[in-house]
């Protein structure tokens, strides 16, 4: 939108503005500590600084703290997870000296502190192609644990007589321990898991499911994995749990329903919601302009 951004992040990055980094190659959130956020921070203030910006926007848990180095920096904190959690005191001790963005209304109502704005996610909806649903199967993606739902999914795709497909990040030990308990025991002809997919592998997983089903079981802050299925076309079948009821419309891009029988009922009515309505949602709801004219807004405040 004609504007000059600085974009500090690790060097493995193709992000097409001006880049800069500390770090050569992004290393996941399994190798991630705190003294690595620390070198990316107070290399990227650096570079900020030399860099004259009219605005930093900081997705860092510490680089706000550092920031109070540089008090003639505005800042914008973007806070993605929730307030009532282990974060919720960082970020209160932060709304005070920044402009705080929250990621859904229901975050926000769980903020107790003043908000720059509520700002949901968005992605590059131009660049998802649309599926049909021709796999005839649910999708389930998250990471497996009991409060993303799996075992919930499953109980209600086999109630309503439809195959799911899961896909789900398993590397921590928890995660292994879950599936081990919790999930294998309950794979078979019709529940199948296919491992964690991402990229054009999971577009194509969604674009091929009759639905998302999202029994998630914790008041999610946001949940970007339901865009992308609208994104796709694909309706969701989800529990109204989080900011949920902010991107699913009842009835009319997929289903809210809170228990395994009602789950499957939904699932059962699928075939009702119309996927072009629900890839049109995520265009007019979801697409990288609004998220643009949204931030902008904020910025051009703080900046003020």
């Amino acid at each position: 939108m004609g504007h000059d951004v600085l974009l500090f992040t690790t060097g493995d990055s193709t992000c097409p503005v001006e880049l800069a980094w500390e770090i050569d190659e992004a290393c996941g959130v399994k190798a991630f500590d705190p003294a690595t956020e620390m070198r990316h921070v107070i290399a990227a203030y650096d570079r900020v600084i030399a860099w004259k910006p009219d605005v930093v926007h900081d997705h860092t848990t510490f680089g706000p703290f550092y920031a109070q180095r540089f008090p003639q920096l505005p800042l914008v904190v973007t806070a993605h997870n929730p307030f009532d959690g282990s974060h919720g005191a960082i970020y209160r001790a932060l709304a005070s000296q920044v402009a705080l963005i929250a990621i859904s209304r229901h975050q926000a109502a769980t903020a107790r502190v003043p908000l720059g704005a509520v700002i949901h996610h968005a992605l590059d909806v131009d660049a998802i192609d649309m599926g049909k649903g021709e796999g005839e199967y649910a999708a389930f993606l998250g990471r497996m644990n009991a409060s993303k739902g799996v075992t919930t999914a499953i109980r209600a795709a086999r109630a309503a007589g439809i195959p799911l497909k899961i896909a789900a990040k398993m590397q921590d030990h928890e995660e292994h321990q879950f599936f081990d308990d919790q999930v294998r025991p309950l794979l078979g002809y019709d529940v199948e898991y296919v491992g964690e997919v991402g990229g054009d592998t999971k577009r194509q997983l969604l674009r091929d499911a009759l639905c998302l089903l999202n029994p998630i079981a914790w008041p999610e802050p946001f949940g970007m994995v339901m865009i992308e299925a609208l994104a796709c076309g694909t309706p969701v079948v989800a529990t109204p749990c989080g900011a949920a009821p902010e991107i699913v419309d009842d009835g009319r891009t997929g289903f809210l329903r809170s228990d395994d029988a009602a789950l499957a009922v939904a699932l059962g009515k699928v075939h009702t919601i119309d996927r072009n309505v629900c890839r049109e949602a995520a265009e007019q709801r979801f697409s990288l302009d609004r998220l643009a004219l949204d931030h902008l807004a904020v910025y051009e405040r703080v900046a003020s």
